[in-house]
């Protein structure tokens, strides 16, 4: 598990290092320069010609930096000083004062610049610092980089993405490769500032092991090492030591979610999964997954107290209940939500479909505007504390009524929103999902594009119960499972390419994973 940071807070570990520890800025910039020349040498040729585009902050005295090494190891390289020269860095100032007695090409206006001349480009022009859209010549000569047919790489961050948030200030530098000091930050994982990161290299360049102590970071992501928390398992065991998932799921015509969902939870270590479906589905679940327990009910039955007892029967011995794939917005379905709701006794996942009749239900009591704290609070109190909701970002905006554009634009912000004043989980399912509990935000890396497929969603429910019934906490379970989630479909990719990824393709890499 590692942290990650936000503007203000490397701004802090930068003014620790400096201050508190002593290590000058001018080591730290030699330090960044170093690292950036030594990414840069790892995929460019003597024979490229390279651009190093420099702002007037320290971003700027890395790129300063930077040009000068290049020289020295035998690059072709000039310069380009966006920034202006009264307005340098005391550390930008000196590397300028060095790169003018080596009689480097120093550009001052872009508009002499042939940048069809170069191979390479460096963007050093602004940095974390940026909270402002980029303007004037700045967007003029990010818009130019874009057009540029070469490498590019950023320093630090690509310009115009904030590192807050990841969203574009005006415009911003697309990079192939960024090469970031010291710890990721938010605005690199999140999008769209991940699609203008391009490759992210984490370099060290001095910060001493206790500066992140200056800080608190309620941010984290996962890597491979945080598979060590997976549920252990024993020698001296049986499927009951596994726990018991309960899925109700399905409807006519739409098997498919209660199966994936079932194979995944059994895939992730569930001792039992026990599938609750319309009757139409019990023929085809018990060809594709023997072993699963299967209660069916009629849907046009559950006026009958015979029908509703065989899903509240299915209930009392769960360990983790998976609440909605597939069940659609019947009014039978809409019946077996209140079912599950009444009668669960455990935390429940809910999803999809159960997560559209709660948001029809808020529209019909007309809960509009700012009502969406109220929506939050009703869900709060009607569904079992601790409860997982898992909505694709869509589904988010229908439930707390808000405009879809306003929650893309602010993830960690909406997750606040969310979290507040319950103890529900909120696994806002993106390019990059968000899990949000209490105060801690995990931003998930994992993943790639072949996973935007039907079906996905309802696997990473399953690996969600099948961990939760093994007995990791609500929030523990999500984010872990989320991680796997992605995990699997990179291994996956690999095999199949991201055109050809299914579903079921994510369940069958989870072994590879778990191993």
């Amino acid at each position: 598990m590692k942290k990650l940071v936000n503007s203000q807070q490397m701004k802090k570990i930068d003014a620790f290092t400096i201050d508190e520890i002593g290590i000058p800025a001018m080591v730290l910039m030699e330090n960044a320069a170093n690292q950036v020349v030594t990414a840069m040498e790892e995929r460019i040729s003597r024979e490229d010609i390279i651009l190093v585009i420099c702002g007037s902050g320290n971003n700027g005295g890395d790129g300063l930096a930077t040009a000068r090494i290049l020289l020295n190891h035998g690059f072709q390289v000039d310069v380009f000083l966006i920034g202006e020269r009264e307005k340098l860095s005391a550390e930008s100032k000196k590397q300028l004062d060095i790169i003018e007695n080596l009689d480097m090409v120093i550009w001052d206006d872009v508009r002499e610049i042939n940048f069809k001349g170069y191979t390479v480009l460096v963007d050093a022009i602004f940095g974390i610092g940026l909270d402002r859209p980029a303007e004037g010549k700045y967007a003029e000569t990010i818009e130019l980089m874009n057009e540029f047919h070469g490498y590019v790489f950023a320093v630090d961050i690509p310009s115009g993405i904030s590192a807050d948030n990841g969203q574009v200030l005006g415009t911003a530098v697309r990079a192939d490769v960024t090469i970031t000091f010291g710890i990721e930050k938010i605005g690199q994982l999140l999008y769209p500032g991940s699609l203008h990161t391009g490759k992210l290299i984490v370099s060290d360049i001095g910060f001493p092991p206790n500066a992140m102590d200056v800080i608190s970071s309620n941010v984290l992501f996962y890597d491979e090492s945080d598979l060590f928390s997976l549920p252990r398992r024993a020698a001296y065991s049986n499927k009951g030591t596994y726990g018991r998932v309960v899925i109700i799921a399905g409807s006519a015509n739409m098997s498919g979610a209660a199966f994936l969902s079932a194979k995944a939870a059994y895939r992730t270590g569930a001792g039992l999964v026990h599938i609750v479906t319309p009757d139409e589905n019990r023929a085809i679940l018990q060809m594709q997954l023997p072993e699963a327990i299967l209660t069916t009910y009629q849907p046009e039955g559950l006026v009958k107290e015979s029908e509703r007892l065989k899903i509240i029967a299915a209930l009392s011995c769960a360990d983790a209940i998976v609440l909605g794939p597939g069940i659609g917005k019947s009014d039978a379905a809409r019946t077996v939500v209140d079912l599950v709701l009444e009668n669960s006794q455990i935390p429940l996942i809910i999803d999809a479909d159960a997560l559209n009749i709660l948001s029809d239900r808020f529209n019909e009591a007309s809960l509009a505007g700012d009502g969406s704290r109220v929506r939050i609070s009703e869900v709060a109190q009607n569904v079992p504390e601790g409860s997982i909701l898992t909505p694709h970002l869509k589904e988010l905006a229908r439930l707390l009524d808000k405009d879809l554009a306003e929650i893309k634009a602010d993830l960690l912000g909406t997750a606040d929103f969310c979290t507040a004043d319950s103890d529900l989980t909120f696994v806002m399912k993106d390019a990059r999902t968000v899990v949000a509990h209490r105060d801690e935000r995990f931003i998930n890396a994992t993943g790639n594009n072949g996973m935007a497929t039907g079906g996905s969603g309802d696997a990473l429910t399953g690996i969600i119960a099948g961990l939760l019934a093994q007995g990791l906490l609500p929030s523990e379970a999500a984010k872990l499972g989320v991680y796997i989630h992605g995990l699997a479909g990179d291994i996956a990719a690999q095999e199949k390419s991201e055109y050809s990824l299914m579903a079921s393709d994510l369940i069958e890499a989870l072994p590879a994973v778990l191993r």
